[in-house]
């Protein structure tokens, strides 16, 4: 079986595949402790044989992650590098270096997928967008914040803002309409933001290539802005498919 592993800022996502890319088990954990936790229940039922990962954790951070991993279950550990031209895709970035791993690995992956030019946005802790063209060009992208930034910043900074997840979780699943208090003007408010950017970026693909590209969205947050894009690919496992190409594993 192979372990994928996506290295976030806040989680570590991670999966249990076969041969045939069929998702076995999966999860979300906040540190390399519970990782180790959930991938020991998870040997019980499933031999672990490979394993690959994305990281955009600092370089030590990672370094002690493989490590680990070789240590506790004797993997080796493929681990996606950055680079300047993957798989037809050329990285547009003046560093290439400098692009973050999770970016470049949606990008490889939307772009094999709709083999011509695409709009990449993923939402999470903050917010991604990036411009593929026909030919495989990376032009860039945009960064921002996420809701949860958003959210911490005006709790951080606002006195009187407080509430709870539960009150955010509510409001969010309400029709955006003016907000007759706190929680519900932040959360609508919020989402207005997140809805406006992804609207700006539909428009400059448009400007670029007409109705001649595709759209993928990912993201734990990508629910929220589905409604407002015309046309969409919602593809949760994006950067895991990216992954793929970028570490591929040999029996």
């Amino acid at each position: 079986m192979i372990i994928e592993l996506d290295c976030g800022n806040s989680f570590i996502k991670w999966r249990i595949i076969d041969a045939a890319s069929q998702v076995l088990l999966s999860g979300v954990v906040g540190s390399t402790e519970e990782l180790v936790r959930a991938l020991e229940g998870a040997r019980v039922s499933h031999e672990l044989y490979h394993c690959r990962m994305v990281s955009v954790r600092s370089d030590e951070e990672t370094a002690c992650l493989e490590q680990c991993l070789a240590q506790k279950f004797g993997l080796r550990v493929l681990t996606a590098r950055p680079a300047s031209c993957l798989a037809g895709v050329r990285n547009g970035y003046v560093n290439y270096e400098s692009l973050g791993l999770d970016r470049w690995m949606a990008v490889i992956a939307a772009y094999h997928l709709s083999a011509g030019a695409c709009l990449v946005l993923d939402l999470g802790t903050a917010v991604t967008a990036d411009f593929v063209a026909a030919n495989g060009d990376h032009k860039g992208g945009f960064i921002c914040p996420g809701l949860p930034l958003l959210r911490s910043q005006l709790r951080t900074h606002t006195r009187r803002i407080h509430y709870d997840a539960v009150a955010s979780n509510q409001f969010m699943a309400e029709p955006l309409a003016p907000g007759r208090s706190t929680a519900e003007a932040v959360e609508r408010g919020c989402a207005l933001m997140l809805k406006g950017f992804v609207r700006s970026q539909v428009e400059l693909a448009m400007a670029y290539w007409g109705d001649d590209y595709e759209v993928f969205l990912t993201g734990g947050d990508a629910s929220v802005v589905a409604d407002v894009l015309p046309r969409v690919r919602v593809v949760p496992d994006l950067i895991f498919i990216g992954l793929a190409i970028a570490c591929p594993i040999s029996s």
